[in-house]
């Protein structure tokens, strides 16, 4: 391939807006930037002088670059985060995919289900969120259940009731599976259960007490107390929501750059209260100005990621309003208005100050987390005399029931803590059942292969083990060519007591017995347990799905539409069992030749 030409190629440049693609010498796509200016922004990257480090790594790969001319710079903006969300080039920083985030959930139904939900959102009806973590679900999810009473169960459940269940006599249903409530009256909870998630508190209030005054008023004392403990219980939920500011519903966005860690905060504000707060921490592997990430981060964040389904009436940040010109036209094209503000004066500066305050706060968390881990780390690096400390140890454990359903799981231990991103489970599926040092060589040189191809092998490979298990994974490694890793195994003694385990190396005759109290022993107890957790977890989880298969399920030739009519002709499996083989083939939709194959499977006979 010829040599890249960089002074031809700013030459031939145009000044128009558009988007620049630089690929490596393998063609792979490295970064993708937009520009006002193509010529003043790809010429920016080959100064002479006033490039940092990153810039100048990112540049020392290019082999080309490739432009798109757009009729604006807001067209720029859509085709680049287009492309980033596409490609993922490794100089980019990269949002976490809309998949990762979860939501609330309510369903296109006659009797909408409200449910947490996580994934592409494939299915009909309303989303509400993202919300920061699974917690914070679970209890937005409660409280709409004690106020309105909305029912979590899935259509299949809901479709077969004949009498309300638990969540009814608890008082967190109403049972609209049985016609406890009318759809009108399941509908005006529904559309209450919207207001809370939108933050219109005031107009809910409203709402709840005229219904309140309105039952009164026709002598139905007993449910106009619920709606006084239905306001009673929102004013409670109300009061945790302790900052008030106006009415706005804003987005506020920092970034801060302290001890070399970079944060971006953004805390949301709905009807003036703050109801999120969130901390991102990015690479900057691009070595971008603080400016110009921030923008880039805020660009992808509702465009790439959420597709601006969540953005607010106002924006505030402190950056020149030129910058964010494009995201402005962008949205607007997309039919939501959306200001900015600089936060320069009034409750706007509060709230960024507030911002750039939890940024600090979430740095200094991490910062301390990294510091206890890399101590932790170096605790094990003395401990087993290693010449450098592991920046990673990756532990593996078997789980399975009587050799069946055999597990493997790998878990993570970083300069962060515990890396659960990093967390994997093997199905161990061919080799023989019960063979624990056979299933885990087969997970290990699985899950190396990858790493090598990869080159990110962990420092201290740590296995749930004695010598028997460790001389295996040894082969294990020759085989890879990668003997040089720290390989470790840790085994229980024959108390089984924690904390008289044995360490055992792959030269080592005698295990070693260190202390209990040992900083680094502790953290290798900590992550074998931690192991031994996910592997069991996995393993349950992969048999309650085995036992919550009917064996209807399994039948030969038999869908969703034969099952439904097999239950309605024989009514239960039992009364299918004792059933003749002629029986079968009254059943609309069951041939002859079908019935004899349900027949047999159902005996445990076998079809010629």
């Amino acid at each position: 391939m010829a040599e890249f030409d960089v002074a031809a190629f700013l030459s031939s440049l145009t000044q128009r807006a558009g988007v620049y693609r630089m690929f490596a010498a393998d063609d792979e796509l490295i970064y993708v930037g937009k520009a006002k200016n193509l010529k003043n922004r790809v010429s920016s990257y080959f100064r002479a002088r006033g490039l940092n480090t990153k810039t100048v790594a990112l540049v020392s790969k290019i082999a080309r670059i490739e432009i798109t001319v757009t009729g604006s710079e807001a067209e720029a903006l859509i085709l680049e985060q287009t492309l980033i969300k596409k490609h993922r080039p490794q100089y980019n920083i990269l949002l976490k995919d809309d998949k990762s985030y979860p939501y609330l959930h309510l369903s296109d139904h006659a009797y909408p289900l409200l449910a947490y939900r996580r994934g592409k959102r494939r299915r009909s009806g309303q989303y509400y969120g993202p919300y920061p973590n699974g917690a914070a679900v679970r209890e937005a999810q409660n409280y709409l259940q004690r106020l309105f009473l909305l029912r979590n169960c899935e259509d299949s459940y809901f479709n077969h009731r004949s009498r309300p269940c638990l969540q009814y006599e608890i008082k967190r249903c109403s049972a609209p599976c049985v016609g406890m409530v009318t759809q009108a009256e399941y509908g005006r909870d529904i559309d209450r259960a919207r207001l809370f998630l939108e933050g219109k508190s005031t107009e809910l209030l409203k709402d709840l007490q005229a219904s309140m005054d309105e039952a009164a008023t026709d002598l139905a004392f007993e449910k106009a107390a619920e709606f006084r403990d239905r306001i009673d219980l929102l004013r409670r939920i109300q009061e945790k929501q302790n900052v008030e500011s106006g009415d706005h519903n804003a987005d506020v966005w920092v970034l801060v750059d302290w001890q070399s860690i970079i944060c971006v905060q953004k805390l949301t504000f709905r009807q003036g209260r703050l109801t999120n707060s969130q901390s991102f921490f990015p690479g900057n592997p691009a070595g971008d100005a603080p400016e110009d990430l921030l923008v880039a981060y805020i660009e992808q964040f509702y465009l790439g990621a959420h597709g601006g389904e969540s953005a607010p009436e106002i924006i505030v940040v402190d950056i020149e309003p030129d910058r964010f010109a494009p995201l402005l036209d962008v949205m607007q094209q997309q039919g939501q208005k959306l200001r900015h503000q600089r936060g320069l004066r009034g409750e706007s500066r509060q709230w960024l100050a507030m911002a750039e305050e939890n940024a600090r706060a979430g740095i200094q968390s991490r910062v301390s987390g990294h510091q206890a881990a890399q101590g932790k780390l170096s605790e094990v690096a003395k401990l087993l005399g290693l010449a450098d400390v592991p920046r990673r140890i990756e532990c593996f454990d078997i789980s399975h029931s009587q050799g069946e359903a055999a597990y493997a799981s790998c878990v993570v231990y970083g300069d962060q803590g515990l890396d659960k991103s990093r967390y994997r489970r093997f199905s161990v599926k061919h080799v023989t059942a019960g063979d624990d040092y056979a299933a885990l060589e087969d997970s290990v040189r699985r899950h190396l292969t990858r790493q090598i191809e990869n080159n990110d092998l962990p420092g201290l490979l740590l296995i749930d083990g004695g010598k028997g298990q460790i001389s295996r994974v040894y082969s294990v490694l020759e085989e890879l060519g990668v003997p040089n890793l720290n390989l470790l195994g840790i085994s229980k003694g024959t108390t089984r007591k924690s904390g008289w385990e044995f360490l055992w190396s792959p030269e080592a005759v005698r295990p070693l017995t260190p202390d209990p109290h040992n900083e680094g022993f502790r953290l290798l107890q900590f992550v074998r347990d931690e192991a031994h957790r996910f592997a069991i977890t996995g393993h349950r989880k992969e048999r309650a799905k085995k036992r919550g298969q009917s064996d209807l399920e399994s039948l030969p030739g038999v869908g969703p539409k034969r099952r439904r009519e097999l239950l309605l002709h024989f009514g239960s499996l039992r009364n299918m069992r004792g059933a003749p083989k002629e029986e079968f083939e009254k059943v609309p939709g069951i041939s002859k030749s079908l019935a004899a194959k349900i027949f047999a499977s159902l005996h445990g006979e076998s079809q010629e």
